[in-house]
């Protein structure tokens, strides 16, 4: 079974996840925005072995630290999709436009697609692109465990930005509902700032994305 961790880290308080296959302890560190220590730290503590890195997307606040964690560790960078390539190409941009230390530059060792799967350890992950707020952003979502990593597509009570360049609220809006959705109302979300929800519980009461918003 996948299990996981979330850890706030950076100033934007983003929600960097450790999963881990509980058979194996094979795991994966989801958007290491930064504070690369505590992530370390965790990852010790909970006896998990990382193999890969996973991004959703290529912000400050969500890829900041992969490029030295990838070169301290040895580690695969895997996602998010190629549209987010230009995000990256200006990760050193944003670290000064954030005052935030440089961002060291990388490139991912595979880009994620619509249908595509990640392994960790004995646990699949199910790839879904979700542009919107970037345009290369990815959903990583266990069926077994029910849960759905979204990073900024969708929080509990609001949806992604779409004011950045690349963003786009109609292709946000029908990323939540069509790829999101079908996804069932059970399937809790960890997103990339703020506390869980489910996407049954949005379809309810969410004023963007509820069924009733739609009607």
């Amino acid at each position: 079974m996948l299990r996981y961790r979330t850890l706030p880290v950076t100033p934007f308080q983003q929600n960097c996840s450790i999963v881990w296959c509980d058979r194996t302890m094979e795991g994966a560190v989801i958007d290491p925005g930064g504070d690369l220590p505590r992530i370390k730290a965790a990852v010790h503590e909970l006896g998990v072995t990382l193999k890969q890195i996973l991004l959703t997307h290529a912000h400050i606040d969500h890829a900041g630290g992969t490029g030295t964690l990838a070169r301290e560790l040895g580690l695969p960078i895997v996602g998010p999709h190629e549209g987010d390539q230009f995000w990256i190409d200006g990760l050193a941009q944003q670290s000064r436009m954030f005052g935030l230390a440089p961002a060291e530059p990388f490139t991912p060792t595979r880009w994620l697609h619509e249908g595509d799967t990640v392994q960790v350890g004995e646990s699949k992950l199910d790839v879904h692109h979700c542009p919107g707020h970037t345009p290369g952003h990815v959903v990583f979502h266990s069926a077994e465990a029910g849960r759905a990593f979204v990073g900024d597509v969708l929080f509990a009570g609001s949806i992604g930005r779409t004011d950045f360049p690349g963003g786009d609220h109609d292709m946000l809006i029908a990323s939540i509902t069509q790829r999101l959705w079908p996804l069932g109302d059970g399937t809790v979300f960890i997103p990339g700032h703020g506390p869980e929800s489910s996407f049954g519980r949005e379809r309810r009461t969410n004023p963007y994305v509820s069924d009733v918003s739609d009607a």
